[in-house]
């Protein structure tokens, strides 16, 4: 929601924001014959004009308005304020002064939603998948002296590509490590290596990809020159005494009792992504019944602060912006416009549960935060001032537990 101040000044009021204005001008004002701030006002302006006077007499006004009428009036604004000059002489000074403010909020609906909640199953498939990536994880990597080359198999390789005849630059590996199926290489790569045996040749005649990141390789034919220096494959282990044993997992000796630890580790996950949805599906339902019109800015504000979030994520795998934006092939703006819809979601929701706890009079005090806080500390083996911190302070960790409270009313009452 927009709120529009203006602001209007003359008279004697503005004549002697002009003169305040010069005279700190002039205090710096290098002008031939006169020392600085000795300057007559006639000569000062001769040589600079007087729109610097007025400019510099603007922003004295501003600022001391800009406490009375936006401050004094207790308007707090959500971005930075937009200043427009309507009207600026040596006469009339005239701006307005455009706040985001809180949009009005008038809360609909919010209990009895009808919102069901899934039930978590695990299948038996689900669990022999996840044993099997327990097992892939401690597989053994041994040459496989007979044999072709199968997919899941690794292939040690030299290869060079050549382009209209001439090798292109980025295209030459010796004793490269190549997982079959990992699709690391350009499609019809690995497919074509299949069927090689240790210290077989072949030449793939292959197209790069019509978006790839090399400009001078999009769409182009090449041919790649490859010979197979080595096989190996993954040898996965059987559910034995000895691989319990070697496992050393706690409460874990047999195949059945993996099983039951596989099953409840599912199990959390599925509940928790289960429950997430339910407060997501919850509050996109009490959303619908509320009225809410929320400025473009602001929401565009929202999307710049979760891309700045998504970035750090990014920065944490050792991948900065651009290099991210290369290897996506999308821009900046882009990606923006991609999270406005989540960004109008997230405002919406955080208005929405700011209500509940205003007509629910839910309140959090610091005692309460901070017991919190402790709660917290001792199940993440922190320091309860580290967790506050983290929280970005008492007040935030205050309103974050009251949003979490209203949560729990949505969920109490649907």
């Amino acid at each position: 929601m927009k709120k529009v101040v203006t602001i209007k000044v003359n008279g004697q009021e503005w004549t002697e924001a002009q003169d305040k204005a010069f005279l700190k001008l002039n205090k710096n004002a290098k002008i031939d014959g006169f020392r600085p701030g000795k300057a007559p006002r006639k000569v000062f302006e001769k040589k600079y004009g007087v729109g610097d006077i007025l400019s510099e007499a603007m922003e004295e006004i501003i600022n001391k308005k800009y406490m009375e009428e936006i401050i004094g009036k207790k308007i707090i604004p959500l971005l930075q304020p937009k200043l427009d000059i309507v009207k600026i002489d040596e006469n009339e000074l005239e701006v307005n002064i455009t706040c985001i403010v809180d949009p009005e909020v008038k809360l609909g609906e919010y209990k009895n939603l009808g919102v069901k909640k899934e039930k978590a199953k695990v299948t038996k498939e689900e669990i022999e998948h996840q044993i099997h990536h327990i097992l892939e994880h401690y597989a053994e990597v041994v040459a496989k002296e007979e044999g072709s080359l199968e997919q899941g198999d690794i292939a040690i390789i030299d290869f060079e590509g050549f382009k209209d005849g001439v090798a292109f630059d980025g295209g030459k590996g010796e004793n490269y490590s190549l997982e079959i199926g990992s699709h690391s290489f350009i499609p019809g790569f690995e497919e074509g290596l299949i069927g090689m045996k240790k210290n077989d040749t072949k030449e793939l005649k292959l197209t790069f990809p019509k978006d790839y990141m090399a400009e001078e390789l999009k769409g182009q034919e090449v041919t790649f020159k490859v010979k197979v220096n080595e096989i190996k494959q993954r040898v996965v282990p059987e559910l034995t005494k000895e691989f319990f044993e070697d496992l050393d997992m706690d409460g874990v000796t047999n195949k059945q009792e993996l099983e039951n630890m596989v099953k409840e580790e599912i199990m959390t996950q599925k509940e928790a992504d289960i429950e997430n949805k339910y407060v997501d599906d919850l509050l996109e339902a009490a959303s619908k019944n509320m009225k809410i019109e929320i400025d473009e800015e602001l929401i565009d504000d929202e999307a710049e602060h979760m891309y700045h979030h998504f970035l750090e994520r990014m920065s944490m795998q050792g991948i900065d912006e651009e290099l991210y934006l290369k290897y996506a092939n999308i821009t900046r703006e882009d990606v923006l416009k991609n999270m406005r819809k989540d960004a109008e979601s997230r405002i919406k929701y955080r208005y929405l549960l700011e209500e509940i706890a205003k007509t629910e009079k839910i309140n959090v005090t610091d005692k309460q935060a901070e017991a919190e806080a402790k709660d917290m500390a001792l199940k993440y083996n922190m320091e309860t001032d580290d967790i506050i911190k983290e929280f970005g302070g008492l007040e935030v960790m205050k309103q974050d537990l009251k949003l979490r409270r209203a949560i729990d009313i949505l969920k109490d009452n649907n």
